[in-house]
């Protein structure tokens, strides 16, 4: 199940929601599914009217009245690079408020199911504590849980309202309550035999996307912003050799970026953010670098680059460049030609890959987030380059991307980069369209089948089986759908070798059907055809950025 939580100064405005049409008109015969000891007598499981929600909220927040208890909580500002900042006010937020979501390909269960699991919720939560012996522990809070049905990214789900002031005025503790919500979804989870979201157990996943950015997504059939920035900026960062370079490929590829200054300072950078080129007159919406995802901080992007006072500087000069809008300090690699013979150095670094993280221990978190991180990179430069629209090497490039997301505690401060793919990456963005470089992409492919079976491999070995799935669907659908597209090569030779059959599906049983594919790569280019470059100084807004 997936959890989010939420507060709020109103119970009544609360239920009045649940009970309506929703934002998208996606609420359908709202109705309780479980409740406080007496609610459910008198409302049952009948549709919710507006005059009955506005009851239960009056009915929830009766402690409140009777005992003149406030529950207050420090009220955030939002930045403009995505965080947030205590304003130094207070506001009522007694009113604790939690969505439990299965996934969308999950089927749906009964409202009884749903009522078992709330009341085992909102105990695991201690808003009613009960010992073992059925005997209250500390007086119960109130609270019901609503169902209408699927949520906007099509997810059955409940809603969960509880007045924080308990029957006898004492207040429910809220403290790490995100967290206590995700350990008590994994024990209910297990003990009702729903899906188990590995992601959370183990501490890796993408961020949520807002009801926002799905409810636009949605109206204008468009990728949210975040996830292509999230994509782009992956590309940029796993094909540079450092962060000045970083910075410049960021820039050229049409992308907004700002850096963010320590205190008082401007010779020291603490973090970035990004924005895609807004249409005119619109002003851009900054994402910061922990919005794009986990491993896409400045400081984890710096685990991977040199750090020397020499880097330090040409680093801030060019964060000062992007900062004041002006020319970069001193363009690099990114403007020149990459030499072709970097292909063969590339594909024998990639080759031997496998037979090295083969040897790396399960308990190296670090290590196969790393490979997951760069892997997903590669992909995410070629999106860049290739693809107008997110088609299957973006698909490839988010899959991936999940397994990277680690808590920070689990990785190092300084990581060594994976032989091969930061060259790989480097090459796809840069790469022309000869018959070579298309012959060295069909390799590459074979090639990177082999890394993601180490990956598949390792999430086997850790029980991560949820996981090992996901990249099995990776190489067997959108991975399987770009090699189609390409020259047939050897997928054993080390440099680009005659053409032979392609290479096999590690994963995929003999007459096992592939997944149904997704929208397309281009076609192949025909010998001697120009194909577009990513890296083009003079480009349109958006341009650069796989829209």
């Amino acid at each position: 199940m997936i959890v989010k939580v939420s507060r709020g100064g109103s119970a009544s405005g609360l239920m009045n929601y649940l009970a309506g049409p929703g934002r998208s008109n996606e609420h359908e015969n709202p109705h309780l599914v479980g409740a406080s000891e007496g609610i459910m007598s008198w409302y049952s499981t009948a549709e919710l009217s507006r005059i009955q929600a506005t009851e239960l909220g009056r009915f929830l927040e009766a402690p409140n009245r009777q005992h003149g208890t406030a529950v207050r909580k420090a009220v955030k500002a939002r930045t403009e690079d995505g965080g947030t900042v205590l304003t130094g006010e207070r506001r009522d937020a007694h009113v604790w408020h939690c969505s439990l979501s299965l996934a969308p390909d999950h089927p749906a269960i009964s409202d009884e199911a749903w009522g078992e699991i709330a009341n085992e919720f909102v105990r695991a939560m201690d808003f009613v504590s009960i010992d073992e012996h059925g005997n209250e522990v500390k007086a119960p809070c109130r609270w019901v849980a609503t169902h209408h049905g699927s949520s906007v990214n099509g997810g059955d789900h409940i809603h969960i309202a509880v007045n924080l002031v308990r029957e006898d005025g004492t207040k429910a503790s809220t403290s790490n309550d995100f967290k206590r919500a995700s350990k008590a979804c994994t024990e209910i989870e297990l003990r009702h035999g729903l899906t188990v979201l590995e992601s959370r157990q183990n501490g890796y996943g993408i961020k949520d996307l807002t009801r926002a950015e799905l409810v636009k997504a949605n109206k204008t059939s468009a990728e949210p912003d975040r996830l292509m920035l999230g994509r782009t900026v992956r590309a940029y960062a796993t094909g540079s050799a450092d962060e000045a370079e970083f910075v410049r490929r960021c820039r050229r590829g049409g992308v907004l970026v700002r850096p963010r200054y320590a205190s008082d300072r401007t010779d020291v950078v603490v973090g970035y953010s990004v924005a895609a080129r807004p249409p005119a007159g619109e002003s851009p919406v900054w994402f910061g670098g922990g919005n794009l995802g986990r491993d896409l901080t400045l400081p984890r992007l710096r685990s991977g680059w040199p750090d020397t006072p020499e880097e330090h500087t040409a680093a801030v000069a060019e964060w000062n460049a992007a900062k004041r809008d002006q020319r970069p300090v001193a363009p690099g690699r990114e403007v020149g030609e990459v030499d072709p013979a970097l292909w063969d150095k590339c594909h024998a670094e990639i080759s031997e890959l496998h037979d090295r993280m083969v040897a790396v221990p399960v308990e190296d978190t670090a290590a196969w987030a790393q490979l997951a991180k760069e892997t997903s990179g590669v992909f995410a430069a070629w999106s860049v380059q290739t693809e107008d629209q997110p088609g299957p090497l973006a698909e490839a490039s988010t899959a991936l991307s999940r397994f990277s997301q680690v808590q920070a505690h689990k990785v190092p401060v300084k990581q060594v980069p994976q032989p091969g793919l930061r060259d790989a990456a480097l090459l796809l963005m840069q790469a022309g369209a000869s018959p070579r470089s298309r012959a060295s992409k069909a390799l590459l492919v074979a090639q990177l089948r082999k890394t993601l079976k180490a990956l598949y491999d390792y999430q086997q070995a850790a029980g991560q089986l949820q996981a090992a799935n996901q990249v099995k669907a990776t190489v067997g659908g959108q991975l399987k759908q770009v090699a189609d597209r390409l020259p047939k090569v050897d997928p054993n030779a080390r440099g680009v070798g005659a053409a032979g059959s392609q290479a096999a599906d590690v994963f995929r049983a003999p007459g096992q059907l592939p997944q149904q594919p997704g929208a397309p790569v281009r076609e192949p280019l025909r010998p001697g055809e120009p194909e577009p470059s990513s890296t083009t100084p003079a480009q349109k807004p958006g341009q650069g950025l796989g829209r």
